[in-house]
């Protein structure tokens, strides 16, 4: 009886290997150009899949189909893409054919995962290549009709760097490899008499901040286009108290002695998001927007993408949801909605990184998929993982914040994430984030994934109020000038206070916001540095009678929207005048002010006055705090390492 069990035991299990030997396969095989010459780097696909590989420098490519697989696709740059039908061979072997025309850029990935830049410069296919001397060495020979120059004898010498910008052989300067950062003109300082009013949009973004590290970890100073002194500041959490009433948050203020301008004073303004408790969040259908496409190959791109997402996962309550859109030169849905963590684990897992990215393709149809399993009274939201670098499609800056302002009005917010180095679109990704009623971080290493994903949960991922911004109107008998730090690209007309239609930021649950006003007191000896001539049509104005409140320093108006609400609700606030010095201060004004004095010494502000990376440090230091998490105490590490690196850039 035994032997029979037995059997029939490696009966069924010989059947059960036959099926699935029938159901799935592996299909090997080589591209080569007419000559025979092998082609690396060439886009395999299965037809009405986003399933692909790329071929190896050997131009090899493996590639599991299943039985019902008719056909594979082979496409690449300068390439006549082909369409082959799947037969019974596990071998299929394809030639193309070179096309002759030619192309303005594209984007090449090295075998270490470094993108670099490709110019096609005439129909020979002569590619000129900015980097390591060894990279011609390294393509050399891959792609069929195109000629890898020389560095040492071409077009390109072997870069120098010089001030965080290559430089070619003619000492022209040639950027910051290609990251992309938009300029930033500093607040200035403003009369209060002329300019009474200050309004902004607040901002929850923390990129910034993680993105210097980045810098500062590899030896270098940012560029000042990646310093958003605000998004750093509110990197950190502060000590605020949590509301006691309906509202959705407690606003708080202080004031202190400006360290690097004794004559001048600080003005903190502080909001702390309503923390809920997880399991009273509101039920969440999320869409996973993934970039694929070949400029997400490599370390720090998409494996951490992936492992980023699968932390998420792990955090995801039975309620909910997850769908999966990838895009790389189409976009296609991998995963439909569902709350099952194995299907999305095992989802996330099998993508892989191929082709050009059709970043506004993937927009669309991650909107289309998060409105068709919209969840009334939930929390929608799109998750955009990508370094940015779009290219094909929509995906001018322009194109794109407009798609994104239109997929807002459906309800579904939107979590911009940033991956890679060398190629990082930061200006755009900012742009879609502020346009999307969303946040934007960067995520430059496992522990920033643990950060938003697990440790700020609630205020990544669930919005509790929307569209808030902030009006202060100064009182000219204690201000004779104020300076709004950070927020450049965060400011509003004061009409648009009052203007529901105006978009403006989203605070998260639990999530903290801090403003810093620089202010030069009435009476300073100072001059004005915002003097204007005397108005003619306002010289009689009504003036601030003294029996009004002459000790109060601002008046301070916020608005906001309850996430599914589109009319605003007001709060305000009378802030009186209650200097102290800055060793006397809060932990929380004297951290937010070590950072904002860090942020002015990395952009090398014309307003750091006597600010100094051994005064932040000592601030910092004195206001640790409990700082669980640590980051506090990373940020004295980062202090010392921009020293010595600042220090090493002036010799």
């Amino acid at each position: 009886m035994k032997q029979l069990k037995s059997m029939f035991g490696i009966i069924a299990i010989s059947l059960f290997c036959f099926a699935t030997s029938k159901t799935e396969r592996t299909i090997t095989g080589k591209v080569t150009d007419e000559k025979g010459a092998a082609i690396a780097g060439v886009t395999v696909k299965l037809c009405n899949s986003p399933k692909g590989v790329n071929t190896n420098a050997n131009g090899e490519y493996s590639i599991t189909v299943q039985e019902k697989t008719s056909c594979i696709s082979f496409s690449g740059v300068g390439l006549q893409s082909q369409t082959v039908s799947v037969k019974e061979s596990n071998i299929i072997n394809v030639k193309m054919v070179v096309t002759s025309s030619e192309m303005d850029e594209v984007i090449i990935q090295v075998p270490y995962g470094t993108v670099k830049k490709i110019v096609y410069v005439s129909s020979e296919q002569t590619i000129r290549i900015r980097g390591n001397a060894s990279i011609p060495q390294l393509l050399s020979g891959s792609f069929a009709g195109v000629t890898v120059t020389n560095p040492n004898s071409g077009y390109y010498e072997k870069n120098k760097i010089k001030d965080n910008k290559y430089i070619d052989k003619d000492g022209n300067d040639e950027g910051y490899s290609r990251e992309c950062y938009d300029k930033i003109t500093e607040n200035p300082f403003l009369s209060t008499k002329q300019n009474p009013l200050s309004t902004f949009s607040i901002d929850v973004d923390a990129a910034s901040y993680s993105n210097v590290r980045r810098f500062l970890n590899n030896g270098t100073i940012p560029p000042a286009g990646a310093v958003r002194i605000e998004e750093m500041i509110n990197y950190f959490k502060y000590d605020y108290p949590q509301p006691t009433n309906n509202l959705p948050f407690t606003i708080n203020t202080e004031q202190a002695i400006c360290p690097w301008n004794t004559k001048h004073q600080l003005v903190l303004v502080g909001l702390q998001g309503k923390k809920i408790d997880e399991d009273k969040l509101p039920s969440a259908s999320l869409t996973f927007l993934v970039d694929v496409s070949g400029s997400m190959y490599g370390e720090g791109r998409l494996p951490l993408v992936k492992s980023s997402l699968l932390m998420l996962v792990d955090k995801l309550r039975e309620q909910d949801k997850v769908a999966i859109v990838v895009y790389a030169g189409n976009a296609g849905l991998v995963l439909p909605s569902t709350s099952n963590k194995t299907d999305i684990r095992n989802a996330l897992t099998r993508l892989e990184a191929g082709g050009s990215t059709a970043g506004g393709a993937g927009i669309k149809l991650a909107y289309k998929t998060a409105i068709d399993n919209f969840i009334k009274g939930g929390n929608n939201r799109v998750i955009l993982c990508t370094d940015g670098d779009f290219n094909v499609g929509t995906s001018s800056d322009d194109e794109l914040e407009r798609l994104i302002e239109e997929e807002r009005k459906s309800g579904v917010f939107l979590t911009v994430l940033g991956f890679g180095m060398g190629n990082y679109q930061d200006a755009k990704m900012e742009k879609l984030a502020d346009k999307g009623n969303g946040n934007h971080a960067y995520i430059d290493g496992i522990n920033e994934a643990k950060k938003v994903f697990l440790n700020e949960f609630g205020g990544t991922l669930f919005t509790i109020a929307k569209d808030v911004k902030l009006q202060i109107e100064f009182n000219p008998k204690q201000v004779k000038e104020y300076k709004l730090i950070g927020y450049e690209n965060r400011m509003l007309a004061k009409e648009d206070f009052n203007n529901d239609k105006k978009d403006a930021g989203e605070l998260g649950s639990g999530h903290t916001v801090t403003a810093l006003y620089e202010i030069v007191p009435k009476g300073s000896d100072e001059k004005n540095v915002s003097d204007v001539d005397e108005l003619r049509y306002q010289k009689n104005a009504k003036q601030i009678s003294n029996d009004l409140q002459a000790n109060e320093i601002m008046f301070l108006k916020l608005r906001y929207k309850n996430p599914d609400d589109s009319t605003s609700k007001l709060i305000e606030s009378v802030v009186a005048k209650r200097m102290n010095t800055i060793e006397n201060a809060s932990e929380n004004l004297k951290f937010a002010t070590a950072v904002a004095e860090f942020g002015m010494l990395l952009r090398n502000s014309e307003f750091k006055g006597n600010a100094s990376y051994e005064s932040a440090k000592s601030l910092a230091t004195n206001s640790i705090g409990k700082d669980v998490e640590g980051y506090r105490k990373e940020f004295l590490e980062l202090l010392s390492k921009a020293a010595i690196v600042n220090k090493t850039a002036k010799r």
